[in-house]
């Protein structure tokens, strides 16, 4: 059932006329195995961009860092994410943060009450890629071809083949996937950040608690931190 549940996700993408919106084996109750899919941390993060800009695959640099900020899984980076979702005219200050999975989507701001942009790094690097594609169409292009990522049936074959030489090269952990850079990866961080149950289904746009449990991983950090405020909680309380 779960390699039915996957093939129907990844044909449907390349023939959408062909069959329902909904997944009909998405809701059966299917438990996770024990393999976890890892996740990466920030450095690690920092250390494939790196790499990846080193080995002139400025595309896959930028591909992880939309993954880790907005909660994107890989066929909405290289797939479904088009020019005009960024900053067009009519939302100039927002980013379209697509969820094919589900036929929905939000519009994300880029800046903070008081202008001041919420992902300089990311945009700067969105808003010289947007300058390239003066008549729309796919925002993230094969390096050097300009050809789209996904081959035949929009696999992603090549995305995850050189991810993994780029992970080598950086000498990061080998069991490391794009994967684990975007929605494993960033949804951990933002855990850990503090944000609660609502702000994270809101920001990774999932449909239940049980579905966004499967991307967050528990790390020191979180659990350091949760400690730490319920020890603060204890002082307050031993004060009054």
């Amino acid at each position: 059932m779960k390699t039915a549940r996957g093939a129907w996700n990844t044909i449907s993408r390349a023939h959408p006329h062909m069959f329902p919106p909904r997944n009909p084996f998405e809701k059966m109750g299917l438990k996770s195995t024990s393999r976890e899919t890892p996740h990466a941390n920030f450095d690690e993060l920092m250390a494939f961009r790196a790499k990846a800009f080193e080995m002139e695959f400025a595309s896959l640099a930028t591909g992880v860092l939309i993954g880790w900020e907005w909660l994107q899984r890989k066929a909405h980076i290289f797939i479904r994410f088009m020019a005009e979702h960024y900053r067009p005219d009519s939302h100039p200050n927002h980013v379209y943060v697509i969820n094919y999975k589900t036929s929905t989507g939000s519009w994300e701001p880029l800046f903070d009450k008081k202008g001041k942009p919420l992902y300089p790094l990311l945009m700067a690097e969105l808003d010289a890629m947007k300058a390239l594609r003066p008549t729309g169409g796919m925002m993230l292009r094969r390096d050097g071809s300009s050809l789209p990522w996904s081959g035949k049936g929009e696999m992603l074959t090549q995305v995850e083949r050189i991810s993994k030489k780029i992970i080598i090269a950086a000498g990061l952990r080998p069991e490391l996937t794009f994967t684990s850079f975007g929605r494993h990866g960033g949804a951990t961080e933002s855990k850990s950040s503090g944000l609660t149950t609502l702000q994270l289904m809101n920001k990774g746009q999932w449909s239940s608690v049980a579905a966004m449990a499967n991307y967050l991983h528990d790390d020191d950090k979180g659990k350091q931190q949760a400690q730490i405020k319920r020890i603060k909680r204890r002082k307050q309380v031993a004060k009054k």
